[in-house]
């Protein structure tokens, strides 16, 4: 295994469920990680599907649990959501933006397509400065706290694999389609520069 840790991105669309998941169980194993966000605001249920409760990316995980405790305490611990801010304020102050965050990594995992789109997009849109290589990974998991712990797993697997290779540019498509036949999961894969 390399000496060095490669430093993992994992992305969802609000930084709230699936990257914060998987962020706690790879930080728990210890993978250099940070997750993100990747739409333009922090979307959570609400009282009903056509309510959400919509905060800015610069909102504290903190805030946002006391105000939904107090709006109705029974409704967002029956659904989860409170365990769940309760959990990534335990992890990091504030859910982060990925187009706005200004570090470099050399693996970023997304977890569904549309979010890989955002990613791929803002690397379009980048001016590419040190050419450093980054591959981004795509596996699909579904937006529920059952379906995020259990891609927490696939993707420490992944990590795993990624973490142990000597040669990750030339090992990464043999990887993963090891990874694809192990976990019976399809992954979208491309190489980008910073």
């Amino acid at each position: 295994m390399p000496s060095h840790k490669l430093k993992f991105a994992v992305v969802c669309s609000s930084n709230m469920n699936r990257s914060m998941e998987a962020h706690r169980f790879l930080s728990k194993k210890g993978f250099n990680v940070e997750s993100f966000g990747s739409g333009n605001q922090v979307k959570l249920p609400g009282p009903a599907a056509d309510k959400p409760n919509v905060y800015d990316f610069s909102t504290r995980y903190d805030d946002i649990f006391k105000e939904l405790q107090k709006k109705d305490q029974n409704l967002y611990t029956q659904n989860g959501v409170l365990s769940m801010l309760d959990r990534n304020r335990r992890i990091k102050s504030t859910p982060q933006r990925f187009q706005d965050y200004e570090g470099h990594f050399e693996v970023i995992i997304t977890v569904e397509e549309r979010v890989y789109d955002q990613v791929l997009e803002d690397f379009n849109n980048r001016e590419q400065e040190s050419m450093q290589l980054v591959h981004v990974i795509n596996i699909d998991i579904q937006d529920n706290h059952e379906e995020a712990t259990i891609g927490a797993f696939v993707i420490c697997e992944l990590a795993k694999l990624i973490e142990a290779t000597e040669d990750l540019d030339d090992d990464i498509d043999e990887l993963l389609q090891e990874f694809e036949e192990k976990t019976n999961r399809t992954v979208m894969h491309s190489v980008h520069f910073y």
